[in-house]
């Protein structure tokens, strides 16, 4: 392994200073910079009539920074996209001085290793809340620059491993596609021509009311919208609970926001869900294994057709404004095919939602790629070489 060349950031970059000349009557997107290398984008449109302080023109390809974020990653590339974009001197850009010594994609990579994070963390000074990088100091810190034939072998090799990574993404989003296609079509047969049954029949509900010790402990549980499951709240002190009744949950309860519920708060409690409780806010039902399973309905009610119950059954406006009744969920009708065909719905969700847990794990190895290869390419031996 050799050490590559060092030189200053100064050698490399020239401050652009493009000062924008704005037409009232046009629009212009404005930059900002998402941290840690995620990369540069529109914060949206402005009218030039609006803008009321100094701007200066971004082009492609520079690299640009936030002066109170770089040290959080935030800095990269202008994009094709946002040539002509226009910024505040938050957003410092620059110039690469010359590109046979440096070129932009090089620069681009190099910039969201956490070497170079670090560079800027070192760039930046002030106190709490208000440390911002001095360009100064950053142009005067010293990099390692390959030869450039070097520099175009490296931005290849990552650009070919984001590429993989983008299509290992796009494959699992089809599987999963494929699959919830598949599930729905199985759910659409199964409650094809079946009878509708009262909630109030098929899973009532039940409420056990926890007595509170103000010396005891109370951890509560949320209900995520859009279908997304429960999460563990904080523990409240008996004295915290005060007056507010909770309620104790079980694993296997249908679980109900009654003030999100109209936008998909619904969800089943999980074996990690014991001991925990929920407020009067929160609505639980236990299914009747007679009739269907707490999964059967669950799926229901995230469906259009349960959605539009649920929300017929939360009038008022938006927001808190809109509460499931409980009688009204009670008497919403439930489509009850027969345990058989539910149990055979239920296992194939049961295996959707594993094939879905491996999706997850292979996504996080997959996301790990790109950040390991920077470590790699960019991070230092003791002895300056590269590793």
């Amino acid at each position: 392994m050799k050490a590559w060349p060092k030189v200053s950031l100064g050698e490399l970059l020239r401050r652009s200073d493009e000062t924008a000349a704005l037409d009232p009557e046009a629009e212009y997107h404005e930059v900002t910079i998402k941290l840690w290398g995620k990369g540069v984008v529109s914060r949206g449109k402005v009218c030039g009539s609006d803008v009321v302080s100094v701007r200066r023109v971004v082009r492609a390809n520079q690299l640009i920074l936030s002066k109170i974020d770089a040290r959080n990653g935030a800095i990269g590339l202008v994009p094709p996209e946002l040539d002509g974009a226009i910024v505040s001197n938050d957003f410092p850009s620059f110039d690469f001085r010359d590109p046979d010594e440096c070129s932009a994609e090089f620069m681009g990579w190099l910039v969201r290793s956490s070497p170079f994070v670090e560079l800027c963390k070192s760039a930046s000074e002030g106190t709490t809340n208000r440390v911002r990088i001095k360009e100064d100091r950053f142009l005067d810190q010293q990099i390692a620059i390959p030869p450039l034939a070097e520099q175009q072998v490296i931005v290849a090799r990552l650009d070919a491993l984001t590429e993989k990574t983008r299509q290992v993404e796009a494959h699992l989003d089809a599987v999963e596609r494929d699959a919830e296609h598949l599930l729905a079509l199985r759910f659409r047969d199964a409650i094809a021509e079946a009878p509708l049954r009262p909630m109030a029949a098929a899973a009532p509900l039940v409420r056990r009311e926890q007595a509170i010790d103000l010396k005891g402990s109370y951890p509560e549980l949320g209900i995520r919208s859009f279908g997304k499951g429960t999460f563990h709240k904080p523990p409240l002190s008996g004295s915290e609970v005060g007056t507010k009744r909770l309620y104790r949950i079980e694993p296997g309860d249908l679980m109900f926001s009654n003030v999100f519920a109209w936008e998909g708060a619904i969800a089943i409690a999980q074996p990690a869900d014991a001991g925990r409780f929920g407020s009067h806010r929160f609505i639980t039902c236990k299914a009747n294994p007679e009739l269907t399973t707490a999964e059967f309905l669950r799926y229901y009610f995230l469906t259009g057709e349960g959605m539009l119950k649920i929300g017929d059954a939360s009038p008022g406006g938006a927001g808190r404004n809109r509460t499931l009744g409980l009688d009204k969920l009670m008497a919403i009708e439930v489509p009850m095919p027969s345990p058989a065909v539910q149990q055979t719905f239920d296992r194939l969700q049961a295996e959707i939602a594993a094939l879905k847990a491996k999706h997850t794990a292979i996504r996080k190895a997959n996301a790990a790629l790109i950040p390991a290869t920077l470590e790699r390419v960019f991070g230092v031996e003791p002895n300056g070489a590269r590793q």
